[in-house]
Parts: structure tokens; C-alpha cells; sequence
């Protein structure tokens, strides 16, 4: 039983969670309770799989279908530090590349490792959508932008001595376990974790220049209500569906046209 592993308090929250959901979509519960678990022992164990399933009322399949889709939910103990390097071809070319085999050689594990410490786990990603800003690399999924391997490495020595060293854009560092906790619908409750960090320059560049040269869309108001559908009147008959063209449609009990090709 997932008693044994989780104490009262994680299934107070696991139920307040719950709670958020209308009756009868409680298994929409299933992805912040799945961070719930993480938070709380660093990965989706098949114990909190075990969990989520019975708050849930689902089989233990259910859960891990959904566990193993999403690549946020890691099911082998990862470190305090997720280090996400792309290797994609465009950052790959700019450094990336560089950039993964340095911190593999200096922290001496691979693709999907834990350092015997666990402090860092190391990861190559596919992309992390953000070319214009390559090469880039994120800790626990918060960017660093145009990072070659010195910069990285200055990176995770900050991370070792306990430092958080600011991400070039976006939120504050935090834990994945801080991370996961936040993600299952809990807010970060350390002093300044909500400041909000600096914006991107190429992504601005886009709004600075409509500003430049005055462009907007036509009438449009931020501040406009978005309008509720009308409910349906008593006894109101939805109109059908648009009829077939007439070219393709023939008058009922004509027979079917002849070949006018002549035979050969």
C-alpha cells in the first residue's frame, strides 16, 4: 500500500487537488498529482504510480501510460539539478554540441544519468524551441542562452556551491522537487520566487518593431469581455447541415447516365 510511503499531509493535498475538479473529471487530477509524487521523492516511483492510482480509482496502467508520455515525469531518481543541453542541428552547430560533451566529461555521466551524488542529472534534448537564442541550455527547464561549454561549466560550479545563478530570461531557479511541487499547483513560497526575470531581446524584437512603424490588429481592445454562448431556447432545433452542391446532386428516380464514349 501507498501508505506506507506517503505520509497524511500528501494525501491531504492529493485530495485538495482533487477537488479542483468537477465531479466526474477527477481523473483530470492525474497530471499535478503525478508532480505531487515527484515533489515529494524526486521521481514518479512505481509507489507514487501506485498512489495516483488509487486516489484516482485507476488501474496502475492508466497511470503509467500517462507517466511514461511526458517526459517531465522522470521515473528513475533524478538530481536536484535537471541539465538539458540541445543538440538539436542548430544549436548542436553553435556549440551545443561542445556544450553536452563538456558537462558529460566533467560530471562524469551520460545521457539520462545522475551524478552518485545526486545533485545533477545530465540530459541532451532534441530541441527546446528556442533557436534564435542558440545555443541554449535549461536547468530544470529555466533557459540559459548562447552557453558554450566554459559557460556551462561556470554554470554547474555556481549550482554545486549552493549559488542559483540567474537564467537569462524567465523565472527564478529552483529545485526539481521545488519545480514539481510548483507544477502541481502549489506556489513557491521562497522570498522574490515570483519576481518575474528579464525578457529575451529577439523576442521582443518582433513587438518593438510594430511599435516602430505603428502596426496593430484593427480594433483591438485588450480590455474587450470575451461573450458566453447564448444557451439554447426550449425546443430549439439546430438548423442541418448545408446540402450537397446541386451540380452534384440528381433528381430522384433519374436513372443513372449512360458512357457516351464510344467503344473502340
Amino acid at each position: 500500500m501507498s501508505t506506507d510511503v506517503f505520509g497524511a499531509h500528501v494525501y491531504e493535498r492529493a485530495r485538495e487537488i482533487v477537488s479542483r475538479y468537477p465531479e466526474g473529471r477527477e481523473r483530470s487530477a492525474l497530471l499535478p498529482l503525478l508532480h505531487l509524487v515527484q515533489a515529494e521523492q524526486g521521481h514518479v516511483s512505481p509507489a507514487g504510480s501506485a498512489f495516483c492510482a488509487e486516489v484516482l480509482g485507476l488501474t496502475r496502467a492508466q497511470v503509467a501510460a500517462v507517466a511514461t508520455f511526458y517526459t517531465m515525469y522522470k521515473r528513475r531518481p533524478t538530481g536536484d539539478w535537471l541539465i538539458s543541453v540541445c543538440t538539436n542541428t542548430m544549436c548542436g552547430v553553435l556549440g551545443g554540441d561542445r556544450t553536452f560533451e563538456a558537462l558529460r566529461e566533467h560530471l562524469g555521466v551520460g545521457h539520462d544519468e545522475t551524478t552518485e551524488d545526486g545533485t545533477f542529472t545530465l540530459e541532451h534534448a532534441e530541441c527546446l524551441a528556442a533557436c534564435d537564442y542558440g545555443p541554449v541550455l535549461t536547468v530544470n527547464y529555466e533557459y540559459f542562452d548562447r552557453v558554450q561549454a566554459d559557460e556551462a561549466l561556470r554554470i554547474v560550479a555556481a549550482l554545486r556551491a549552493g549559488e542559483r545563478p540567474p537564467p537569462s530570461r524567465g523565472a527564478r531557479l529552483c529545485t526539481l522537487r521545488e519545480m514539481s511541487m510548483q507544477l502541481a499547483g502549489y506556489a513557491d513560497e521562497r522570498e522574490g520566487a515570483l519576481a518575474d526575470g528579464p525578457p529575451g531581446e529577439p523576442t521582443l524584437a518582433g513587438a518593438r518593431l510594430a511599435q516602430q512603424h505603428g502596426i496593430s490588429v484593427p480594433g483591438f481592445d485588450p480590455d474587450t469581455p470575451i461573450k458566453e454562448p447564448a444557451p439554447a431556447e426550449p425546443g430549439h432545433v439546430p438548423p442541418p447541415t448545408a446540402p450537397e452542391p446541386a451540380a452534384d446532386r440528381k433528381p430522384a428516380g433519374e436513372p443513372p447516365a449512360k458512357d457516351k464514349r464510344k467503344a473502340r
